[in-house]
């Protein structure tokens, strides 16, 4: 739906957790209990504190009416925004080449990893989910992949990405073009079966609550060919989770994610974290993720997170 860098919220979410020492002495503590990412509190852009992820759902998408509001005003957010690189990046269409230089290197690790074979008699297809303009495609799929379809539920973005794609304004060869323009959100999309190689979501699943993102990664997981997989490339909250009422999104932690991707059948592959990142902003975790179990993985070490999360204040 749309590249969403940053966050209204100048909120820190803490959780929810006091630890008491009591000092036993020669006794050795109890062991901790793992607590899972949705069970941790979060907070939204107005201040107001929730104990974990199921009461904010609770609270926001409780009732089918209350779900159809989550996803009219969402989309409603976007339909004023501009058409433009600046417009899909919320103000900050200076970090356009930050982003698309990250994702070109963890996308030609990928591909090579992957489709280590593939050559000119290759052909290779993709899916661009929340297109927005066609901001990903242009700068970076429609270069690796002969075909790109793109996915986006607010009209004039993807309008204009037709515009930006058409053969007359970009120099790309016959073997890469942009095919299909499907306007319509994640959550109604059901993919052809095995039609592509790789899907590409990016700053846009924030948008879904948990069973819509389950329900669309299970969807999704059917449209890949045999070896393809799903870039997943999100904000992260520092910890639980940052509710935006302002656009209807929900920016998650790492936990969260992972525990998300377990339910939907998927294995993380790689992980990597963009670079060159504002520290004003969200930090950004790029994810790869496999339908089944990869017998070898390649371990990404990520740096160190300072305390402060990368939320706009």
């Amino acid at each position: 739906m749309r590249d969403f860098l940053y966050s209204t919220s100048p909120l820190y979410p803490l959780g929810g957790f006091c630890f008491v020492s009591l000092q036993p002495t020669k006794l050795r503590p109890p062991p901790q209990t793992a607590v899972r990412g949705m069970e941790v509190g979060g907070s939204d852009s107005n201040g107001r504190e929730f104990k974990n992820a199921e009461e904010m759902w609770r609270d926001q998408v409780g009732d089918p009416s209350k779900k159809t509001e989550w996803y009219n005003q969402g989309v409603g957010y976007w339909e004023v925004c501009t058409a433009s690189v600046d417009g899909v990046l919320g103000g900050y269409g200076h970090m356009n080449e930050a982003d698309i230089r990250g994702s070109e290197a963890f996308l030609n690790t990928l591909l090579s990893e992957r489709f280590p074979n593939a050559g000119t008699d290759s052909h290779l297809v993709a899916l661009d989910c929340g297109s927005g303009i066609g901001r990903v495609t242009k700068n970076l799929l429609i270069r690796y992949f002969n075909e790109v379809d793109l996915l986006e539920p607010v009209s004039h973005f993807l309008e204009t990405a037709r515009e930006n794609l058409a053969p007359e304004n970009h120099t790309f060869s016959d073997m890469h073009k942009a095919t299909n323009f499907f306007c319509m959100p994640l959550q109604e999309f059901t993919p052809n079966a095995g039609r592509y190689d790789v899907i590409w979501v990016q700053w846009c699943i924030g948008h879904l609550t948990d069973d819509d993102f389950v329900t669309f990664f299970k969807r999704a997981k059917a449209g890949l060919k045999p070896g393809g997989f799903i870039v997943l490339k999100e904000n992260i909250a520092r910890t639980g989770f940052v509710l935006d009422n302002e656009d209807r999104s929900i920016t998650r932690s790492d936990l969260y994610y992972k525990e998300l991707f377990s339910q939907c059948g998927l294995h993380i592959y790689k992980i990597k974290d963009q670079s060159g990142w504002l520290k004003e902003l969200f930090a950004v975790k790029m994810y790869a993720l496999m339908t089944d179990l990869p017998k070898r993985v390649l371990r990404t070490r990520s740096k160190v997170q300072a305390n402060k999360p990368g939320i706009i204040k």
